[in-house]
């Protein structure tokens, strides 16, 4: 590990990403650009969207079928409808959405590297929408560092 480094520089940012309804957004080259027009060289973004229905995580970006099977695994587990639900003032994909928000998170840190997301070989970013309809969702990246 290197020597530690002051937090010199932090750059704010977003954009919005409009979503086709339920499903994921691969939104990794926005939060690419957003880290370089920071020209921050080494420190950490932080990713953050401010909805109780949609979320983001860092997955698999070369096989689609995994992010096919994680939803269909949340299909099974917080299913649209499930009457152990009293929340449903937008519809049968109310709670379940706020609960698949819950479970997967609305932040992520990435650590920035030579001015570049340090991300793994096969990890990229993704919004996952919860609702069956499209949104228009909003997306923060915060980059802290030197």
């Amino acid at each position: 590990m290197s020597r530690p480094l002051p937090a010199e520089h932090v750059a704010q940012g977003g954009f919005a990403v409009h979503t086709r309804g339920r499903g994921f957004s691969d939104i990794t080259a926005q939060v690419a650009d957003a880290v370089a027009s920071s020209h921050v060289q080494a420190g950490i973004a932080n990713i953050f969207t401010a909805h109780t229905s949609c979320s983001l995580l860092l997955g698999e970006n070369a096989d689609p079928s995994v992010r096919d099977d994680l939803e269909r695994w949340f299909a099974r587990a917080v299913p649209d409808g499930d009457p152990i639900f009293e929340h449903d003032a937008e519809g049968p994909d109310d709670m379940p959405a706020h609960v698949r928000s819950i479970l997967t998170g609305v932040s992520l840190t990435v650590p920035v590297h030579a001015g570049k997301l340090l991300l793994g070989t096969w990890q990229g970013v993704y919004l996952w929408e919860h609702r069956l309809d499209p949104h228009q969702r909003k997306v923060t990246v915060t980059v802290l560092g030197h």
